[in-house]
């Protein structure tokens, strides 16, 4: 049977090609990583660039795009990027975190093929080796609705990504070795929008350009390493529309406070009067608020933009608060066109309970963070590896954490945490932290339903409380001090997937796990082959490749 082929090639972005054969097109970028000098803060700083750019390239897709980037390394380390909140059904293969994947070596390249299957919404990609997030690789990532499936809000006039973050001037190897040295990395030396601050001098480009009596989107996303932020728009408010790949209940909000690893889409409308307006990023929950600024202008305004910024809120209360007004839009549809309520996860049975409490604790001397007293290592063979080649045994040891905290949790040991988990079970996780400082987690591979969140300990008479109708479906949440935060979630998604701290020296030093889901019927109607092309290491390398799953 002749199969029609059609090509349409167009720059997007640096050198890239968009190719449709018969279904879904296929976008093809280059990437080559390179080190450059950056200085968001003012300070020149070894940094991490994507084709030059930091912060990298903007990936701009739509529902079922398949992308297909390969990576060129030319940094003198391993390099590993992953797409923060893309669930690559069927694949983790693809999802570029170093469970399942060997770093690209210096001086070589890996071609990440992966869909941005049932997905749209708001999300971003990063590194994950050593502390290279710290200083670039990192960018936006956006996946459109198609054009059959309608948005509930009207086209806005443009589409703009803002990516704000702390920054530390110390660089990513500086910051390394304190972490290895056993110590903390403390407060950061400012904030960035875009990698850029305004200096207020009259002389700051803008970073967006709006058009009186237009509305515009924002696709903010905090690509930080520890801090969260709050975002505000000078003299303006925002219609949040869509987190995380769900739309959400369309409430107005004059600041948003965005947790590491989070991402928002907002509207703003340009309703004032014609100048320069600041959009403001402020750090939370520090001792020393940090803020950083940069200019909207608005076509053919004058005036500059007033010095007197909106304050930022008080307290984590405050936050608290705000998360409770978020809410998942039933009648609205996501990448289907199903509406999103259709999915009624409040009336399914919960079959397993975790309950992961994360501990700071000092081992042979060295600082260590962990879950239920365990502090994640990372082992030289990708711990998906194993599991394919059959040598799990070699590797790791499957539910080395209990489902629940220890009764003593100033023991911590070492090792790798793979939990077991069964294919399709409904699960109820919540995260409990009896620290000061706020944790975030993020779960590859899912969306989760975050159901609940609250001061104090958690005990089965919490979940009286929980959201079961319109609690956003997302993949990254935050924990309170001395609260905690449960999400609930069905493993139907087979592969193996990083559950880890958004706070990366917590991840760095052992706050993470992985979730290895596999089906019984070993069936590629679960799961897909190991791909060609990947890269391996450790101990399977060399070792001959496993026969394939056949149907």
């Amino acid at each position: 049977m002749a199969r029609v082929l059609l090509i349409a090639m167009l720059f997007l972005w640096a050198g890239s090609i968009l190719m449709v054969q018969g279904g879904d097109p296929t976008l093809f970028f280059e990437w080559n990583v390179t080190y450059g000098t950056i200085a968001p803060l003012g300070v020149p700083v070894k940094g991490i660039l994507i084709n030059g750019q930091f912060p990298g390239p903007n990936i701009n897709s739509t529902t079922n795009n398949n992308i297909v980037i390969n990576v060129f390394n030319n940094l003198d380390e391993p390099f590993l990027v992953t797409w923060n909140g893309v669930q690559h059904r069927k694949n983790s293969w693809q999802d570029g975190v170093l469970g399942t994947n060997c770093p690209i070596p210096p001086g070589k390249n890996f071609t990440y093929k992966f869909q941005v299957k049932d997905q749209i919404g708001s999300y971003m990609y990063y590194p994950v080796t050593a502390m290279h997030k710290a200083v670039g690789g990192f960018g936006g990532l956006r996946v459109n609705s198609r054009l059959l499936i309608p948005v509930p809000y009207a086209d806005p006039a443009d589409d703009y990504t803002l990516l704000v973050g702390d920054f530390f001037n110390k660089g990513h190897t500086s910051l390394k070795k304190i972490l290895d040295s056993g110590r903390n990395l403390g407060r950061c030396d400012g904030v960035h929008l875009n990698g850029k601050v305004a200096k207020g001098d009259g002389k700051d480009e803008p970073l967006f350009t709006m058009e009186a009596g237009k509305t515009y989107k924002y696709r903010i996303c905090n690509t930080g390493i520890k801090t969260s932020l709050n975002v505000r728009f000078q003299g303006h408010t925002m219609k949040l529309v869509e987190m995380e790949g769900s739309h959400t209940m369309q409430n107005d909000y004059d600041s948003l406070d965005v947790h590491v690893g989070q991402c928002f889409s907002v509207l703003v409308t340009a309703n004032q009067e014609p100048r320069d307006y600041y959009v403001v990023a402020s750090t939370r929950f520090t001792k020393r608020e940090v803020t950083a600024t940069g200019i909207i202008r608005y076509k053919n305004g004058k005036g500059a933009a007033s010095s007197e910024l909106p304050p930022p809120p008080v307290g984590w209360a405050w936050s608290l608060n705000q998360f409770r007004t978020f809410r998942w839009n039933l009648t609205s549809n996501a990448a289907r066109p199903n509406p999103q309520g259709s999915y009624k996860y409040g009336s399914i049975n919960i079959t397993r309970t975790i309950r992961l409490a994360n501990t700071a604790q000092r081992v042979d001397g060295k600082l260590r963070y962990a879950l239920n007293g365990v502090s994640y290592v990372e082992p030289t063979t990708p711990l998906k590896l194993a599991e394919y080649y059959g040598v799990v045994d070699k590797v790791f040891k499957y539910d080395t954490i209990p489902d629940e905290p220890p009764s003593d949790n100033t023991k911590v040991t070492l090792a790798p945490i793979v939990l077991n988990m069964t294919h399709r079970n409904f699960v109820e996780i919540i995260f409990e932290n009896h620290e000061t400082a706020i944790q975030s987690y993020h779960l590859s591979g899912y969306s989760f339903f975050a159901v609940g969140m609250d001061v104090g300990k958690w005990s089965p008479e919490k979940r009286m409380n929980y959201n079961l109708l319109d609690a956003v479906s997302r993949h990254t949440i935050q924990v309170f001090p001395n609260s905690w935060s449960a999400i609930l979630l069905t493993f139907d998604n087979c592969g193996m997937w990083n559950l880890r701290s958004e706070i990366w020296d917590r991840h760095y030093l052992g706050q993470q796990l992985y979730a290895s889901v596999i089906s019984p019927n070993r069936s590629l109607k679960d799961e897909y082959n190991l791909p060609e092309g990947v890269l391996t290491c450790g101990i399977v390398q060399g070792m001959p490749r496993p026969p394939p799953f056949s149907s």
